[in-house]
């Protein structure tokens, strides 16, 4: 009687390939993450550099430049420490099921929240820090279970808008001064026009 065979080639090669798409995705974050410490800890070491202000300067030309390096500028340990958290969790699921979710997600953020900064901020404040970003990944999560219907889109967009629901509703009202909830609301659409765009470009695939 004939022996089943069991094709070990496969099995294997899915696991090594796991394990380099998780590599990939931890090493990426890892440094994402980091290099917003390391410039931290350089503005600390070296405050005649004046980083923070490179931030988001609204309606003057120079302080375009901060929608580039705002996330990268916080203002004391506890302010990156707060997001630090954010963009660890709403990072990493942005990452999957590709990286270039991630790269979407960021882009959206990134520009949504330095452009509502720019336009909508007081004149003579000055915009710093990578809550925009985070509330980006947040509306980014959500809005893709929406476009995409897909069950495992569906069930991160819950636990998001469930865990972070109402610290999203409350950080893009304007109730707390010295908050950037310009930077908030404009990171959240940031991410959600990203997650439209790329639904609809999958669609067309």
């Amino acid at each position: 009687m004939p022996q089943p065979t069991i094709r070990l080639g496969n099995s294997t090669a899915a696991k090594a390939s796991l394990a380099n798409r998780l590599k990939a995705r931890v090493a990426l974050l890892a440094l994402f993450v980091g290099s917003m410490w390391a410039v931290f800890f350089l503005s600390v070491v070296m405050p005649f550099l004046n980083l923070n202000g490179h931030g988001v300067a609204p309606r003057s030309l120079g302080g375009l430049q901060g929608i580039l390096f705002a996330p990268w500028l916080h203002a004391s340990v506890g302010h990156i420490a707060a997001n630090t958290g954010g963009l660890l969790v709403l990072g990493w699921l942005c990452m999957w099921p590709r990286i270039a979710n991630f790269w979407e997600a960021t882009a959206g953020a990134m520009l949504g929240a330095g452009l509502c900064a720019w336009l909508f901020g007081a004149s003579g404040s000055l915009h710093i820090g990578a809550s925009g970003v985070v509330f980006g990944y947040a509306g980014y999560l959500v809005a893709r279970g929406y476009y995409t219907r897909k069950i495992v889109s569906i069930l991160v967009a819950l636990l998001v808008a469930s865990s972070f629901g109402l610290s999203m509703l409350f950080g893009v009202l304007p109730l707390y001064p010295g908050l950037s909830w310009q930077s908030h609301l404009g990171g959240l659409l940031g991410g959600v026009i990203a997650a439209r765009l790329g639904s609809s470009r999958q669609s067309h695939v």
